[in-house]
């Protein structure tokens, strides 16, 4: 037996996605370790994997051998489809492979899989494919194993026809069912008929010891668990990557069957080509080519342009001058991009924009470096003028350095679609489709997974689960690191253990396959020449087989559709002013540049839902860099992320702007303050890196852009040599060495913190855009915003309580006067949308709507089912509109609609039955009369204890619209509190007298109290988020702290904390460490020493003294005084009780005296004095 003498032709990887734990790096590693000189990819009835694969093998010094597990249908048993293994001998081989495969899932899924027709595959469909027979699961093996020889001899015969000498017998032995039999009678066909043999292992694992985890994520996709013993046990522990020598060794009786591996992997010679782009041809008129066409159109762009730009220009401008400069901009930028071979791309992406544009779809003003380009924006692809904001072609595209240039292009939401159905329909639909994405087993999900089909109870992994700190990236190694809970459990408990361990083996694999949130393709020819398709049943939504980096990798360009909420927002802020203000289009586009109302918004950092400047980080510093000019806005975009936050690029920007004497700035030489000027001499952005080096050093843009990489990147070598081209070019042209030098190190240092102009003044133009609206329309931008999160009820929250701050009002929900979605009634009253409401969905939305407009509002809530009819509505979403107040204008109480809901519907279904049977006429013909309204018995009820209404508007609408939990407690919670937590969170950060943060300055210890909204655990830490309706702020408590009051920490729970206040420079505001927690509950009973109960008998004085004597009497014995303010006819008196009736106020007794006397009639009294414990 030698090393490396056997070659594994069936081998499934992760990508199979139904099987397998075979990761591609260590595959390679076990190959290359045994000297086997080549290796398949068969993964099942998919290429996912080819790309990664191929290189991987290539790196490791393997041959990469491409195939795919192929499943073909069984007209006699659609369940049990055949298998047949095909392998790419060739290109051709590859290119029909891929057809196969795309064909299977886009006309033949059964029940999630896809399956290939036998007839569809001929002697030109399989040019260039060897195939292996699939052993036991074959067509052919099926037939031995049944003992209907002949019947195997005939298919033989047919897939020789097809196949020639490229049909091979496949031999496994790993100990399942059948294998060894199927073994013997394929070795007796295959003497009978002359056909060679070749032995596969069948591979899923990689190691022996694999087999358990290999079952438990076949498990998982199957949803079954390990201990199911009716599940289908369909592999066996020797599947696993079994050594050449062993291979051999398991075959000694038949050595040709592993000299044929060897052949087959000689004969199969498939030479991908990596990394070459291949641009699909964009139509043009016949007379020009893409080039000419391009230079034709950007040329008369410019010209349009210019219009407006010399117009505009003011008196003392040289407009000649102004002219030439954008003609030799537009000249440079073109002959860069013919000379690159990228006019098609160019023309491609101002199709497609033009066409949006046109169809009223928005388009995003740029996005990233294409900004830059003065082409992109004449042919309208963006919509930043390059020149006048400063921006640098080269880092967008560089003749020195030819990559493939990369529009990222956002649409709104609702359009995104109609454009990429667009692209589809003009390039034909064969060469377009959308990004394939991998989903993995993530840290949580995996533990989840893995607690289920070892058959753990849920609440058990759950527990687990919720241990792993949220933060992207996390993996269950660093999780044990940073959960001490964690850690822990998983070394006390065994089942943990179990768990967790499982859990790491599995950890990282791929596990379904998904769509890229904006890829799109654009083949220049058949797409399944590059890539295989991939699509759900049913055929909808193709995407590639290769993820967006191996797409590329393969040739195929990708654009960029991205979907932007923003523009979405915008659109419909434009809608609804022009609907409510009689305009016939409000133009987003025609706003002034300069409006001071928008920047008095933005200083008083009202910015929630203002595009990028929402954040409390954020808004600290807008606060301190007080915005007042566009430049100001492209800045904080680029100021606002952790380099320049912690290097003193963000306090030495705003001292500078805000200083008296622009002299004190220091340019670092004199030249380059045109450069650094915008930015009061920091270097901010990657183009002034770029712009330092051309000034000062004479390097052309496109090499200023290669040395901006280098910096990015920091390799000494590169740095090196860039440092000394950089000097030497700068003392050349007069600078001093020293000079020199001290500005590149500056460069070097702030280039890692540089951001990409082009992409912040893009974005800063939405900012712009949105904080006009809301400076100038605020209910029309409220409304919009609040309906594009419709369905997240944390950001409506938020957003509820900026609404509230501006002086505006939200009206609950009212099937008389709400659409779906936000609306606006006036400047300050937003209308909630129906669609808001849990449980109610859109088509019951729109059948109200739609009867409302045709017949008229609605009188009664008997009415109202009668006329949406049964079929648009069931008990659970009426009950839901209850609820949210969405019946409130039928005046009558909601608890007294709910009494009503079950007869009100039974009326409805009444009335429609009756409509059906047609009660008039037994034939139809004659029109019924309409049929009276069902009568309902109304009862006058009530409203709800208020606690109780609150709850049920919460449920419904998932929020508190019409008040808050903490009004209840509000006026005791201030004799024992320090303050409001809106009060607190507003107070200046803690600064010395120089203006700097004062991190040293004493901790306040503070009492605070608010309803419970939001309990998350962050390694050794749990933050808890009080609300009292006036603001919100973060608790924190270490584990310690955690386990003694956890008990307390329920979500919509009021409590009372006390502890030290802090400001928290990483969520951008105060946070509280906590000492002490109670809840408020107790804190009142304790805190309280009497009670004042204020009665207006109204005539009813007798029973409603008997009533208050029967509602104290079960809590005296308490320690609180209860006196009665008493007011008759023209008498009042104030009575204090004895101490025999002295009661313990607890929130029962409180809930019962609000009930009977009202809320306002009920007060407790409190010594001096804020100690709660």
């Amino acid at each position: 037996m030698s090393k490396g003498h056997f070659v594994h032709l069936n081998v499934h990887t992760e990508f199979s996605l139904v099987d397998s734990t075979v990761r591609i790096p260590a595959l390679m590693g076990a190959v290359r370790a045994d000297g086997m000189p080549a290796v398949a990819l068969t993964d099942q009835n998919n290429l996912f994997g080819l790309v990664k694969f191929y290189k991987k093998a290539m790196a490791a010094g393997v041959k990469p051998l491409v195939g795919a597990d192929l499943r073909i249908h069984n007209p006699d048993d659609q369940a049990r489809p055949f298998r047949l293994l095909l392998l790419c001998q060739n290109n051709t081989g590859y290119r029909n492979l891929s057809e196969l495969l795309s064909r299977a899932y886009i006309e033949g899924q059964h029940r999630g899989v896809a399956l290939a027709e036998r007839h569809w595959l001929d002697r030109g469909s399989v040019g260039g494919l060897i195939a292996l027979s699939g052993g036991t699961s074959g067509d052919i093996g099926r037939e031995l194993l049944a003992g209907h020889d002949d019947a195997a001899i005939a298919l033989l015969a047919g897939w020789k026809e097809l196949f020639d000498d490229r049909y091979y017998l496949e031999l496994t032995r790993t100990g399942r069912e059948g294998e060894e039999e199927c073994v013997s009678r394929s070795l007796e066909l295959a003497s009978r008929t002359g056909t060679p043999v070749v032995a596969t292992n069948d591979v899923r694992f990689i190691e022996p010891g694999d087999f358990d985890a290999h079952e438990a994520r076949v498990c998982i996709h199957d949803s079954r668990s390990l201990a199911d013993k009716d599940r289908p046990k369909l592999y066996s522990p020797q599947q696993y990557l079994k050594s050449s020598e062993e291979m051999q060794a398991l075959f000694a009786d038949v050595p040709a069957a592993i000299e044929n591996s060897i052949e087959i992997a000689r004969r199969l010679n498939l030479d991908l080509e990596l990394g070459k782009s291949v641009l699909p041809a964009f139509p043009t008129p016949d007379d020009q080519d893409e080039a000419q066409f391009l230079t034709a159109s950007a040329e008369q762009g410019l010209a349009d342009k210019l219009i407006g730009i010399l117009e505009k220009a003011d008196a003392d401008v040289d407009t000649e001058a102004l002219r030439i400069k954008y003609e030799e901009r537009l000249a440079r930028e073109l002959d860069v991009i013919r000379s690159m071979g990228f006019p098609g791309y160019f023309l491609i992406v101002a199709d497609f924009i033009r066409w949006a544009r046109d169809n009223d779809v928005p388009v995003g003003p740029g996005r990233g470096s294409g900004a830059g380009s003065l082409v992109a924006w004449v042919l309208g692809i963006t919509d930043l003028d390059p020149i006048q904001n400063d921006l640098l072609f080269e880092r967008f595209l560089n003749p020195e350095r030819v990559s493939m240039p990369d529009f990222d292009v956002d649409f709104c939401m609702e359009g995104r679609d109609r454009v990429i159905d667009y692209v589809a329909e003009r390039y034909g639909r064969e060469r377009v489709a959308q990004i394939i994405t991998f989903g993995t087993m993530a840290a949580k999900a995996v533990i989840r997974d893995c607690g289920r089909v070892l058959g753990q109870p849920y609440g058990f992994v759950d527990r687990i689960a919720k241990q792993v700190p949220f933060e992207i990236g996390m993996t269950l190694e660093k999780a044990l690191e940073q959960s001490d809970e964690l850690a822990a459990m998983y070394r006390d408990d065994e089942e943990v253990t179990e768990i967790i361990d499982l859990a790491k083996s599995l950890e990282g694999l791929v596990r379904n396959a998904g769509k890229h949130a904006g890829g799109v393709v654009i083949a220049p020819g058949k797409l399944t020449d590059f890539t295989p398709l991939y699509c759900e049943e049913g055929g909808g939504s193709l995407v590639t087989q290769l993820d967006k980096d191996d797409v590329e990798a393969a040739g195929l360009v990708k654009f960029d559709f991205l979907g932007l909420k923003t523009l979405t927002i915008i659109d419909w802020s434009e809608r609804i002013i022009g609907a409510t203000s009689g305009q016939d289009k409000f133009d987003i586009n025609a706003i002034p540049e300069q409006d001071p109302a928008t920047f008095k918004l933005l200083q008083s950092t009202q910015t929630a839902a203002v595009f990028q400047l929402e954040s409390s980080g954020m808004r600290d510093l807008i606060k301190r860099l007080k915005p007042d000019q566009f430049d100001d806005l492209v800045a904080l975009v680029a100021l606002f992320r952790p380099g320049p936050l912690q290097s003193g690029m963000v306090d030495d920007f705003i001292t500078r702007k805000h200083s008296t004497g622009a002299t004190e700035i220091d340019y670092l030489h004199p030249d380059l303050k045109p450069v650094l000027e915008e930015t009061y001499g920091v270097i901010l952005y990657q183009e002034q890196v770029m712009q330092i080096a051309q000034v000062l050093a004479g390097y052309t843009l496109g090499g200023a852009d290669l040395l901006r990489r280098a910096m990015g990147k920091k390799k000494p070598e590169e740095m090196a040599k860039q440092r000394e081209i950089f000097v030497s070019g700068a003392v050349e042209r007069g600078v001093a060495e020293k000079t020199a030098t001290h500005i590149f190190d500056l460069m070097e240092k702030f280039a890692g913190y540089g951001f990409n102009k082009s992409h912040s003044a893009a974005y800063a133009v939405l900012s712009y855009q949105t904080a006009y609206l809301k400076a100038h329309y605020p209910a029309a931008f409220m409304a919009a915003v609040m309906s594009a999160d419709l369905d997240h009820t944390d950001r409506l929250v938020t957003l509820k309580d900026d609404c509230r701050q501006q002086g505006m009002e939200i009206a609950p929900p009212n099937v008389n006067g709400s659409d779906y979605a936000f609306s606006v009634a006036n400047d300050r009253v937003i209308l909630y949308g129906l669609g808001a409401i849990k449980g109610v969905g859109r088509a019951a939305v729109d059948a109200l709507i739609a009867e409302r407009e045709q017949n008229g509002k609605f009188g009664s809530l008997a009415e109202f089912c009668r006329r949406i009819g049964p079929d648009k509505l069931n008990r659970r979403s009426l009950e839901a509109m209850v609820k949210s107040g969405a019946m409130d204008s039928f005046g009558e109480s909601r608890r007294g609609l709910m009494h009503q809901v079950g007869e009100a519907l039974k009326g409805a279904d009444q009335a429609a039955r009756a409509a059906a049977a047609g009660q008039n006429d037994m034939f139809g013909l004659e029109e019924p009369p309409p049929l009276p309204a069902a009568e309902v018995a109304t009862v006058s009820m009530s409203e709800w204890p208020e606690h109780v209404f609150l709850s049920n508007e919460k449920e419904a609408l998932g929020l508190y619209l019409t008040g808050h939990p903490f009004d209840a407690v509000r006026r005791d919670a201030k004799f024992f509190v320090d303050g409001r937590l809106g009060d607190l969170a507003k107070e200046p950060p803690p600064e010395t007298a120089g203006g700097e943060r004062d991190y040293a300055r004493q901790r306040k210890d503070v009492t605070i109290a608010g309803l419970i909204v939001d309990v998350r655990k962050r390694g050794n830490r749990v933050s808890v988020v009080l609300d009292d309706d006036t603001g919100r702020m973060e608790v924190a408590l270490f584990s310690e702290a955690f386990e003694e009051f956890r008990h307390l920490l329920v979500k919509d729970e009021i409590v009372v904390v006390g502890g030290a206040l802090r400001y928290d420079d990483f969520v951008g505001g105060w946070t509280l460490n906590a000492k002490s927690v109670l809840h408020i509950d107790r804190v009142i009973e304790s805190r309280a020493k009497s009670m004042l109960l204020r009665l207006a008998p109204n005539g009813q004085g007798e029973k409603l003294l008997l009533e208050l004597h029967d509602t104290l009497l079960p809590y005296r014995q308490g320690s609180c005084d209860v006196a009665v303010q008493y007011y008759g006819t023209g008498v009042a008196a104030r009575l204090a009780l004895g101490p025999e009736w002295s009661v313990r106020p607890s929130r029962e007794l409180r809930d019962k005296l609000n009930e009977l006397l009202g809320s306002k009639n009920v007060r407790l009294l409190y010594a001096p004095g804020r100690e709660i414990m």
